[in-house]
């Protein structure tokens, strides 16, 4: 009985009759895979492909496709695809603008603002280059001409940057005590006084022409007439 169960067991396995059985036997372990020795599959190294318009692209990693949200568990994302628990973000087309706290005063506004362009605005920015008697009185000698080119060739002011592009103005601060020629774009009341006082004399430069639609109009007109 013993030898039939052991013959019908082999036979049902696909062995042969009075094989040696390997139930039990250990596996002789597969040999590792070594890869052939650089030196000897190794190519010549070609000289590296020039940049034309053909061959250019992105560098590796840099671009990544957008990643495209399931909508159950059949994408193999999870039940709520990294959107979680349901609410306003977890909607088709949902969401809220940058910088929205829910409702609460938020950061943009809780921050105080600066003047001018800092600030985002125009109406902080200056108009002139200011400067009073005063300082005049002190960095001038009796007759000198007083422009914006010489303050700034004195040092006298800061004029960079925006400030290239803005007129001279003289204020009443100060006393004054020197025959001066003030060139300035303008003048407070209390300036041309004082410089007048002091046997000066103001001169008030043009300022740039404001751009009208109706001075622009009809210098075109003229301008085609004159070509007829």
């Amino acid at each position: 009985m013993l030898s039939s169960r052991v013959g019908g067991s082999t036979a049902a396995r696909g062995g042969v009759k009075g094989a040696p059985s390997l139930v039990g036997a250990r596996r002789r372990p597969t040999p590792a895979f070594r890869p052939a020795a650089a030196s000897e599959e190794a190519a010549p190294a070609s000289s590296e492909e020039r940049f034309r318009l053909g061959n250019l692209s992105p560098a590796p990693g840099s671009k990544k496709a957008k990643k495209r949200i399931g909508r159950g568990y059949g994408a193999g994302q999870g039940g709520s695809a990294g959107k979680g628990m349901r609410g306003q973000n977890a909607r088709s087309g949902g969401g809220t603008r940058p910088g929205f706290e829910g409702g609460q005063n938020p950061l943009y506004r809780r921050l105080p603002k600066l003047k001018g362009i800092a600030g985002g605005m125009g109406a902080g920015q200056k108009d002139f280059n200011v400067i009073n008697v005063g300082v005049l009185s002190a960095n001038f000698s009796e007759g000198e001409e007083v422009t914006l080119d010489v303050l700034a060739e004195k040092r006298v002011l800061d004029v960079s940057g925006r400030k290239k592009s803005l007129l001279l103005k003289v204020l009443g601060d100060g006393d004054i005590d020197k025959k001066l020629v003030v060139k300035a774009g303008a003048f407070s009341k209390s300036a041309e006084e004082k410089i007048a006082a002091a046997g000066g004399e103001v001169v008030v430069l043009p300022g740039k022409k404001k751009w009208t639609r109706a001075e622009y109009e009809a210098a075109k007109k003229a301008e085609e007439a004159a070509a007829a």
